[in-house]
């Protein structure tokens, strides 16, 4: 609409010149090399409107004509281009379907097709990796670092070499160069950290942990956590170099930050209690009983007692469960103070609760794990110690033969089980990852066992002492 307002106006306009020069029509005298030319104005006008058209329709011909070749070479180019990314994308398509051979193939088309190295290093580098070739592609990650666009990848690439054949060293100074180029990117924070806590670099890691915070990488509670270990890991470290004034600090920092790290608290507790700081050992103690019952914790809170005999060691023990009295750790804490105090009935009373209140597996929530090795084991002592009945005694340890095994440290991610905690696995080198608690898959194969063909008795060496 607006054009047709705009042409109807300059058509108007151009009408109404023309009627405004009809109506003077005025005249012009033009002399040059003995001629003279007399004509109309608007005659005079129409030439020089002629002369200015024809010259405008030269100059964009001669344009044109000039720009030909290039529009050509541009075409020919962009044509070229077009070619090489698509030979990039299939070439990324089949390193995706894992056609290393098709991948590498089209990674040359498009390295010949495109003067654009970094687009075609990185599915080079990848298709020599899918054919075991890593000499070659770690050649092409090299050469990525040299170019500021692409030196993060290439870094990347190098980065996981290094962890696949364990050079730890050159992976965490790759690591840490990857993190000074991009500080935010969570899988390079994650790598350098399990790097620095692999190779036993408690206090980078804490540094690591703290930026890692900083960046909201990592939440609050879990930044704790963190350095609630890494505090004990540093504690155990300046220990074994025989500062044990720097150990008890680190160790207080990990009950600050963490007052349920069982680890933590037992080895604070004993040093307090070393120091002749026995209530400071109790309540951390009795703290940490009421969040987890632990039967690490249960020696260190006798010793922090000072119950020596078995009666101090019954009320010790009732005044560390009262915090949680309807855990079985709690029953089983009981019932062994009771044996050591040869009070039978007591200790029949709390091992038969912790029978009919089995603990429960972390992994299958709601689901009992049943009794465990231990509460046959403990049976089986009450049976001979109390009654001189081996029979029994036999019977029990029959049952621990292919009970479910006591709770252990388990890890989270591999399923590892190891009776002393460890700030890593050795098994998947995850840090933090074991927790307390029946290990799963062997309660389920001895469940598999038992159900498919009765109790099966162990040899003898196979069953564990109480």
């Amino acid at each position: 609409m607006l054009r047709a307002l705009f042409f109807i106006a300059v058509l108007g306009l151009a009408a109404g010149g023309a009627v405004w020069l009809a109506d003077h029509p005025g005249w012009v005298s033009l002399e040059w090399g003995g001629v003279r030319v007399d004509t109309s104005v608007a005659f005079l006008l129409g030439v020089v409107a002629f002369i200015a058209v024809a010259a405008a329709l030269v100059y964009r011909f001669w344009i044109f004509l000039w720009r030909t070749p290039g529009r050509w070479k541009w075409a020919w180019r962009a044509k070229r281009r077009q070619r090489g990314y698509q030979a990039l994308t299939r070439g990324m398509v089949a390193v995706a379907a894992g056609d290393a051979e098709e991948a590498r193939r089209q990674a040359k088309r498009a390295d010949g097709l495109l003067d654009e190295p970094p687009l075609t290093m990185l599915v080079s580098a990848q298709a020599a990796q899918m054919k075991g070739d890593d000499k070659a592609a770690g050649t092409f990650f090299q050469a990525m670092m040299e170019r500021p666009e692409t030196e993060f990848l290439g870094l990347r690439g190098l980065l996981n070499q290094a962890i696949k054949r364990g050079d730890k060293k050159e992976a965490l100074a790759l690591a840490r160069r990857a993190y000074r180029l991009q500080p935010k990117s969570e899988w390079v924070a994650a790598n350098m950290f399990d790097l620095q806590t692999q190779t036993g670099q408690w206090l980078d890691a804490r540094v690591t942990c703290d930026d890692l915070q900083r960046r909201k990488l990592i939440d609050k509670a879990e930044t704790r956590r963190r350095k609630a270990i890494l505090s004990y890991q540093l504690s155990l470290e300046v220990k074994r170099s025989g500062a044990s004034e720097d150990a008890l600090k680190h160790l207080n920092e990990a009950n600050k930050l963490a007052p349920d790290f069982i680890p933590g608290v037992a080895d604070l507790a004993r040093r307090w209690v070393a120091g002749g700081k026995t209530g400071k050992a109790e309540k951390i103690i009795l703290e940490a009983w009421a969040h987890e019952p632990h039967p690490a914790l249960v020696e260190p809170f006798w010793e922090a007692s000072e119950a020596v005999d078995g009666l101090d060691r019954v009320r010790a023990t009732e005044k560390l469960t009262q915090r949680n009295p309807n855990h079985p750790e709690s029953h089983l804490a009981l019932a062994r103070a009771s044996l050591e105090a040869r009070l039978w009935g007591e200790a029949r009373r709390h091992l038969e609760t912790a029978l009919a209140t089995p603990p429960v597996d972390a992994q299958a929530p709601g689901v009992a794990a049943g009794p465990s090795a231990r509460v046959c084991r403990m049976m089986a002592e009450l049976e001979e110690r109390e009654n001189d009945d081996s029979v029994r005694a036999r019977e029990w340890l029959m049952r621990a033969s292919h009970a479910h095994d006591d709770p252990a440290w388990v890890c989270d991610d591999c399923g590892n089980a190891i009776g002393e905690w460890s700030a890593v696995c050795g098994k998947c080198e995850n840090f933090d990852s074991f927790s307390w608690r029946t290990p799963p898959s062997i309660a389920g194969l001895r469940d598999d066992r038992a159900g498919a063909a009765g109790p099966v008795a162990l040899p003898p060496e196979s069953v564990e002492a109480g």
